[in-house]
């Protein structure tokens, strides 16, 4: 996967008056069999979630509440992609490095996994990273 395969992705926002609704289903809204959620919340307004990679995990990523911009990096280029609006998410390619950061307050995102949980497919040094892009071209 390359950072060019990182992409805001528009999810469907059905308008009621009652409130409007938005729908991820795998294989149709993302690329990816849903294999585990998660979601961050109570982050202080204006902080930010220090960076990793994954080996083999592709995510997806919704601000259900508030919003955040999502820092990509692949060792040679940077996209910055700014959430705020729940009927959005950005698709995360595996091997590719990620921050988050300027929260709002209050803000929730949630992130939809490819795989279970695994300490051992993070990568959490950039430095540890870039060797192992390099050496997996």
């Amino acid at each position: 996967m390359a950072l060019s395969d990182a992409k805001i992705v528009m999810l469907p926002k059905e308008e009621d008056f009652r409130g409007n609704l938005s729908v991820i289903e795998e294989f149709t809204h993302i690329p990816f069999a849903i294999e585990r959620a998660y979601w961050i919340y109570d982050v202080p307004g204006g902080e930010k979630r220090y960076g990793h990679a994954f080996k083999e995990q592709h995510e997806f990523i919704v601000a259900l509440s508030g919003s955040f911009d999502i820092i990509l990096n692949d060792g040679k280029e940077e996209k910055v992609f700014s959430l705020n609006r729940s009927y959005q998410g950005v698709y995360v390619p595996n091997k590719i490095w990620r921050k988050i950061e300027n929260f709002s307050t209050n803000a929730v995102a949630l992130v939809l996994s490819s795989t279970h949980y695994s300490s051992e497919d993070y990568i959490e040094d950039f430095n540890e990273y870039l060797q192992y892009i390099n050496s997996n071209e």
